[in-house]
């Protein structure tokens, strides 16, 4: 209880918090600590030393400690072992984290982060590149959100993978609301975790705060599609102060929706066409030769599916950008009805995909 006392007065923010569980050990040496013990912390003025020596716990906070008791939730504080390592390296890491589900062993984390609107090719490319990190023994990090966020955690999860979600929001408040189902689902092999008291609202100004610690229990931070104003590159800047490695899928230089990831790349970022692209970059960090699967474990070998001459011929047409079935008819000479049942047999296949508009691209074998 000393945690949530300690972090309900009005003043201590999560820089001034540290330093003080630095100084004195404990949220409970802190509020029995004596007035003149207090200001030697730097940062803490003599009137936030008197509010720390008269502080009670407000009853709102009464009720969310309640609440979390009764509903099971953990509780992960920094002197918790289970607190992720990394995020407690930042300058400003949460006092404590509400969990769903179990946070383990983060040490080999990749953030995973990009538009919320994503297009059938980010949403594509997240969900394969996240199935290989985790078939990769990566726990993947993301925000839970629409788009790139939920392809993020969906693809560790079809490889039974491990993913952690960070809401901007109370763990009885998931937005999207749409998402209550994967918020369930994650915490069966990974978590859900918040700073944010259980019934806090996902209010904008909560996200550029949870973005800190995506970006920072992780060993680099993926952007896959974002424009020049997304909150990804706010979470790829943190990634960059916080010492982190920065990573960009580059997209159609003609799409609005890949600008800010060609910036990052611009700047630096290390541009991914391939989980290689990433496992290079952060082997020394895990010590995991590159090339060698991190859990030990053979690969996933997927048979390519046999193909008639037909079908090949449709399937080289196509690329990772969707095509119209007008224009693939055009372009092979073929009848639509023909095309059309060569798609469907090719999608069958697992090897195409179909996007809204009669719109087809190859899927990832």
């Amino acid at each position: 209880m000393a945690w949530f006392t300690l972090k309900s007065v009005p003043g201590i923010g999560d820089l001034l918090f540290k330093r003080l569980l630095d100084h004195f050990g404990s949220p409970d040496s802190v509020l029995q600590a004596a007035h003149g013990q207090l200001i030697e912390v730097n940062g803490m003025a003599p009137r936030l030393a008197t509010a720390i020596k008269r502080h009670k716990m407000p009853d709102r906070v009464k009720r969310d400690y309640d609440r979390v008791i009764q509903k099971g939730f953990p509780i992960v504080t920094l002197s918790d072992p289970e607190y992720p390592p990394l995020l407690r390296q930042i300058p400003d890491p949460p006092p404590f984290l509400y969990v769903h589900g179990s946070i383990g062993n983060t040490d080999r984390s990749i953030a995973v982060v990009g538009s919320r609107n994503a297009t059938p090719y980010g949403r594509s490319i997240t969900n394969s590149l996240c199935e290989d990190l985790a078939d990769a023994g990566l726990t993947i990090i993301s925000g839970m959100a629409r788009g790139i966020d939920t392809a993020a955690h969906e693809g560790a999860l079809a490889v039974e993978g491990k993913t952690i979600a960070v809401l901007g929001s109370g763990l009885e408040n998931i937005y999207p609301a749409a998402n209550l189902n994967l918020f369930h689902l994650i915490a069966e092999s990974g978590a859900v975790i918040s700073e944010f008291p259980l019934n806090t609202e996902p209010e904008a100004h909560n996200f550029p705060r949870r973005n800190r610690i995506i970006s920072g229990i992780a060993l680099g931070t993926v952007v896959v599609e974002a424009t020049r104003n997304s909150g990804s590159l706010i979470t790829a800047r943190l990634a960059a102060e916080q010492n982190r490695e920065v990573f960009a899928v580059p997209g159609s230089i003609e799409s609005f929706k890949s600008k800010g990831a060609h910036a990052l790349i611009k700047q630096g970022a290390k541009l991914v066409e391939h989980v290689s692209d990433i496992i290079e970059e952060i082997s020394n960090m895990i010590a995991i030769p590159v090339g060698e699967k991190q859990t030990g474990q053979p690969g996933r070998i997927k048979p390519a599916p046999a193909l008639t001459a037909d079908e090949s011929a449709v399937f080289e047409f196509l690329e990772p950008y969707p095509v119209h079935i007008d224009d693939i008819s055009r372009k092979l000479d073929m009848e639509p009805a023909k095309i059309s049942s060569l798609l469907l047999k090719l999608e069958l296949k697992g090897v195409v995909r179909q996007s809204p508009g009669k719109h087809f691209s190859i899927n990832k074998p």
